[in-house]
């Protein structure tokens, strides 16, 4: 893998512009730098490993341990909520100093690394909850100093793409994972144990990448003044940060977990329990080969207005579930839903990048990240809910309606992006 040098030009005298690469004549910087293809290469190695134990342990819990499916997914969502606030912390501390974004960074995928090994060791549901909790930590920790510095290593007008290229890699890690999982599953004796320790190796090596390629400074100077955590708070002073992160609670609130679509899909269309595992793979696949193209379709035709139509993909993919039936449909659902993620994911981290100053992109990032996360999960507790006492039909139409409802309103709150490419930065800021 080719993994060219990603310098940076001095930081610019405004704080409220991001840093460039060197652009002097006779230098041309590349859409996508160095630093962008070394945190993908960590980003893939690193999802192999977690996807490899993600897509065993439901069945490690519930068959070989007894707890309940319902536990389970209690479980799943506290650990999820505890990663979404250490967002907050991970953000705040890259954003002290220059060069601590690779250090928070590597802390966050340092924990979850040796998280995999120590389920060899545990085989009670508190310790197992512990260790858990521990890797949701480290990956709440990286997520924000990642996408910093993803933000501070490409120019603004490439930011869209630089964000899809990176996503791309990480889901190609999330492809390889399960496949990888299953393949050790039934050449081994020990599958668990086998599994959490090549899971390990893999983390492992996700670790050194990253302190090996991985520049230790993504900018060149520091900043006067070191932020607080307080002054992350202030961000959302901002009204452009605070649009887009009430757009991203309003829309996370109506949007379905993964696990209960594909829970709805096989039960109303009765699909074969051992074809149920395709189904991740199938929006994995369409997310991978959509997330380049719709990134820089994000950094011409403005990064909101695209993060919008993804959302009217969910919403398509919302209402073939309810209306059609027929082996067809599956295709077609897996199709709108890995396009709602190729057009979300990584386009929300670009646009997000432009309401921020550069010295606080990994609180800016936290921010938004933290406030859909978290709605994501209040989602899926209320989804749940619905289910159990009105049905799994009931309770999508309730949703597809709130995200209806939702999709108006952050249209009318994000004002049409007039970022691209002359001025991709927009300092929509200057809207504060």
């Amino acid at each position: 893998m080719y993994l060219a040098d990603s310098r940076q030009s001095k930081s610019r005298a405004s704080t409220n512009e991001a840093v460039a690469p060197d652009t002097r004549p006779g230098r041309r910087a590349a859409a996508i730098p160095g630093t962008v293809l070394a945190l993908g290469a960590v980003s893939l190695v690193t999802d192999v490993s977690s996807e490899m134990v993600s897509a065993v342990l439901p069945l490690y819990v519930v068959a070989a341990l007894g707890l309940s499916p319902l536990g389970f997914g209690l479980l799943d969502g506290i650990n999820n909520g505890v990663g979404a606030l250490v967002r907050l912390l991970g953000g705040h501390l890259a954003d002290r100093g220059g060069s601590r974004h690779k250090a928070v960074a590597a802390v966050g995928y340092g924990l979850s690394a040796v998280c995999k090994p120590l389920l060899l060791l545990v085989h009670t549901l508190p310790l197992i909850s512990g260790v858990l909790a521990v890797d949701r930590t480290g990956k709440g920790l990286r997520t924000a100093p990642r996408d910093a510095m993803i933000s501070l290593a490409t120019a603004p007008e490439h930011r869209g793409r630089a964000f899809g290229v990176h996503r791309a890699m990480d889901t190609t890690g999330a492809l390889l994972g399960p496949l990888l999982a299953f393949a050790i599953l039934r050449l081994t004796v020990d599958g668990y144990d086998a599994v959490f320790a090549v899971s390990g190796c893999v983390a492992a090596l996700g670790v050194l990448v990253l302190l090996l390629f991985v520049p230790g400074r993504v900018r060149e100077s520091e900043p006067a003044v070191r932020p607080t955590l307080r002054d992350a708070v202030v961000l959302l002073r901002r009204p452009a940060l605070r649009r887009l992160t009430l757009c991203a609670v309003l829309l996370g609130l109506t949007t379905v977990s993964d696990s209960f679509l594909y829970l709805l899909l096989q039960r109303e269309l009765h699909l074969s329990a051992h074809l149920f595992p395709l189904l991740p793979l199938g929006t994995a696949a369409v997310f991978l080969l959509l997330a380049v193209p719709l990134g820089m379709l994000a950094d011409t035709i403005g990064r909101r207005t695209l993060f919008l139509a993804g959302h009217g993909a969910l919403l398509a993919g919302y209402g073939l579930v309810l209306t059609l039936h027929g082996p067809a449909v599956i295709p077609a659902v897996l199709l709108l839903h890995g396009t709602f993620y190729a057009a979300t994911d990584g386009v929300l981290a670009a646009a997000t990048a432009g309401t921020v100053p550069a010295d606080q992109q990994g609180a800016g990032q936290a921010l938004v990240g933290t406030g859909q996360a978290l709605a994501r999960f209040v989602c899926s507790l209320a989804f749940g809910a619905l289910w159990s006492v009105w049905g799994g039909r009931t309770a999508l139409a309730v949703t597809a309606t709130g995200l209806a409802v939702a999709a108006l309103t952050a249209t009318a709150l994000l004002r049409p992006d007039r970022s691209a490419p002359t001025d991709p930065t927009e300092d929509e800021v200057s809207a504060a």
